[in-house]
């Protein structure tokens, strides 16, 4: 079989994994896909966690710039973030740029840029209830989580739990809750701002890669600043 085939033929399923998660955006608003991740993504990203040192990984709070504080009682875990200057890395920011582009593509959706970090929650680790998009801002639009833990159990831990029903203004949910387990090449999107959601307490060392795609709140098209 030539190259061009099978680059054709992975073309197609990611085309047609697209198009299930587009569909599933614009039906629920979320989209859960398991074992969706391409194999040999999974197998290099995989590789690049068992070969970061414990020192990539830091401490995390909750907010943004003068508002950013460490708050154990929220949230406990530690990340890595993702520069790109990696295979699997690179490798990972082109797969999940094609995602952006096909969305961008076929709902207007004006996803302009991106962040990525490796995720570790470590035994006992944990991450309660919130929304990825801060208070007063919106330029984060689009939630997309896939994990890397293989051989992973209900009995391990580590859920995300969504919350599709809750009043927005409150914060008190209501209705039925989403339980994902963090099996390797699962993964999620959501609304960013209209999901509420957590990390229940890990038993075991659990990895995830966690992205947000952003609109563009700057003026005359230039990037937003960092942040």
């Amino acid at each position: 079989m030539s190259l061009s085939l099978v680059q054709s033929i992975l073309l197609d399923d990611d085309l047609s994994l697209f198009e299930s998660i587009a569909n599933k955006l614009v039906d629920k608003g979320y989209s859960i896909s398991l074992d969706a991740l391409p194999k040999n993504l999974t197998t290099s990203l995989l590789q690049q966690i068992n070969e970061l040192a414990d020192e990539n990984f830091k401490r995390v709070g909750i907010g943004r710039a003068k508002d950013h504080v460490i708050n154990d009682a929220i949230r406990t875990n530690e990340v890595c973030w993702i520069t790109g200057n990696t295979q699997a890395s690179g490798a990972w920011i082109k797969w999940a740029g094609s995602l952006q582009n096909y969305l961008n593509k076929h709902f207007f959706l004006g996803l302009f840029s991106f962040e990525s970090h490796f995720p570790h929650y470590g035994k006992g680790d944990f991450y309660k209830l919130h929304k990825d998009a801060f208070k007063g801002e919106d330029n984060r639009v689009l939630s997309v989580v896939v994990y890397l833990n293989q051989d992973w159990s209900l009995e391990d831990g580590g859920e995300l739990i969504i919350y599709p029903e809750q009043d927005f203004d409150s914060g008190m949910i209501a209705g039925n809750k989403i339980t994902v387990i963090p099996h390797v090449g699962t993964i999620v999107l959501f609304l960013s701002g209209e999901f509420l959601h957590e990390v229940l307490p890990a038993l075991r060392g659990r990895y995830a890669i966690a992205r947000w795609f952003r609109l563009n709140t700057s003026i005359a098209n230039n990037i937003d600043p960092p942040s």
